[in-house]
């Protein structure tokens, strides 16, 4: 809406004149995150009490135009309902007032605009999909109408019986189920979990559910209804990409996976990526990748492939080899510390029988090397010498203290902590167009340092719950 300005004498008058239209003071804007609540409910009986579970932190920001901000509305406060029993949605919209009009005075003058009232539907809509029901009556009615709507949707799947090492049955209220992406079920399930797709895993789209590469596995827990009749209710789930290896063979990419917070650190994590695990060994897929894992769900896959790596015999002499030479090698004296990357037999081993591909089993290979050492023991310091020479590797590369390469800070408003570029020059030999100077050297340092101490934390800490776990 363009500004008009007015002398500060005219101002009285002009909001009498709008007074008569419904003028009113509005705030300027608000931030979605600040005015916005999302609750997974299982029941009616939750709504609008304090037995919800709230999802927080989410950004509800990258939903709304102009950085997130709702224009127009004092007082606004949302409240969005998300069944966990049809995944239907609510959206419980409160304001004491709305208006397109601002009201500020800039050198003497008035300024009277606006940035125009924001449609919270078409916001709303843009996560919540089709999944909103408008009346509130009808939104409680779904938990009645639909308690069987999870149920109706494993029927039509394939359920996985997933086994322990020991051959039983893990937990017998808990099953993994299959659908293929393509079939009618798996759609309509997955155009009502789409909400908590965008709102809970970073960086996600909703994946084509018209592609039947696609593949969705449940978890699934059972449960006895007052009548005694069973229920299902979904805890998560994963999407999956089967492609064609050549020239006969397929390999799986998982892409998606999210257990709802309600149901988080308490293992279901874990039992879901040992199924996926199994489905991978079962079918005979070439190998099993992760599409850009984050750190958390890093950790729960690498105690899990540890967990087969430990009981694989194929390897297990090439661990106590490396063992060995790290408690009897004094690497500290040798000018080159060689990388203890495993045998190119055993890679292939794991790939065949575990499925586990190269790159994450050099990960676990650090922490089977780990756990074969005394933490206070003969070869542990040329075990961390060992880490930290790969890290630097991975970071500037293989030759990395002799071909001349060198990192440069350079700004950046993202990231100044973290901001360099890397450069190498001719023939190995240090640059004399650059200039270094000795606080940016020590700047370099301190980061590479940092990454070092990160990964051998995160190796003490899977360690350690590896461990914990086998001694159960």
């Amino acid at each position: 809406m363009p500004k008009n300005q007015y002398p500060t004498t005219d101002l009285t008058a002009e909001l009498k004149k709008r007074r008569r239209v419904g003028f009113a003071n509005a705030d300027p804007s608000v931030e979605a995150n600040d005015c916005i609540k999302v609750y997974i409910v299982s029941s009616k009986e939750q709504v609008d009490t304090s037995d919800a579970f709230c999802i927080e932190p989410v950004d509800l920001n990258n939903f709304f135009d102009d950085d997130g901000k709702i224009h127009g509305y004092k007082g606004l406060k949302i409240n969005i309902w998300i069944s966990s029993v049809s995944f239907h949605s609510y959206a419980d919209v409160t304001f004491e007032s709305k208006s397109d009009v601002s009201v500020t005075q800039v050198n003497g003058l008035v300024e009277i605009g606006g940035k125009g009232i924001t449609d919270l539907k078409s916001n709303l809509q843009k996560f919540l999909a089709d999944t909103i029901v408008e009346n509130k009556d009808e939104f409680l009615q779904t938990f009645s109408k639909e308690s069987g709507f999870i149920g109706s949707i494993v029927s039509n799947g394939e359920i996985l019986n997933k086994k322990t090492s020991d051959g039983l049955t893990d937990d017998p209220d808990l099953e993994v189920v299959r659908l293929i992406v393509g079939s009618d079920a798996a759609g309509h399930l997955y155009s009502r979990v789409i909400p908590l797709v965008l709102l809970l895993i970073d960086g996600s789209s909703p994946i084509d559910v018209d592609d039947p590469q696609w593949e969705l596995y449940l978890l699934i827990q059972k449960q006895k209804n007052q009548q005694g009749d069973t229920q299902r209710r979904l805890l998560g789930f994963t999407a999956m990409y089967r492609f064609y290896h050549y020239p006969d063979s397929t390999r799986l990419r998982l892409s998606q996976i999210l257990v709802f917070p309600p149901y988080q650190n308490k293992g279901h994590g874990t039992y879901l990526v040992e199924a996926l695990s199994n489905v991978a060994i079962s079918d005979n897929v070439y190998d099993l990748t992760v599409e850009e894992p984050l750190d958390d769900f890093q950790r729960v896959r690498t105690c899990v492939d540890l967990k087969k790596l430990l009981a694989f015999d194929p390897i297990k002499k090439y661990i106590q080899s490396a063992v060995l030479s790290l408690k009897h090698g004094k690497l500290s004296k040798k000018t080159h510390i060689p990388r203890f990357v495993p045998p190119v037999t055993a890679s292939e081993d794991v790939r065949k029988n575990l499925k586990i591909n190269k790159k994450q089993f050099h990960q676990c290979w650090e922490i089977l090397i780990y756990l074969g050492l005394d933490p206070e023991g003969q070869g542990m310091e040329d075990y961390l010498t060992v880490i930290a020479n790969r890290v630097k590797a991975d970071i500037l590369g293989e030759d990395s203290e002799t071909a001349g390469k060198q990192v440069i800070e350079v700004p950046s408003e993202y990231s100044p902590e973290m901001s360099f570029v890397m450069f190498k020059s001719k023939s190995g030999e240090s640059s004399t167009t650059v200039q270094v100077d000795e606080k940016t050297q020590t700047n370099q340092e301190e980061q590479l340092k940092e990454l070092i101490d990160e990964r051998i934390n995160e190796i003490k800490l899977i360690a350690q719950k590896v461990s914990q776990k086998n001694q159960v």
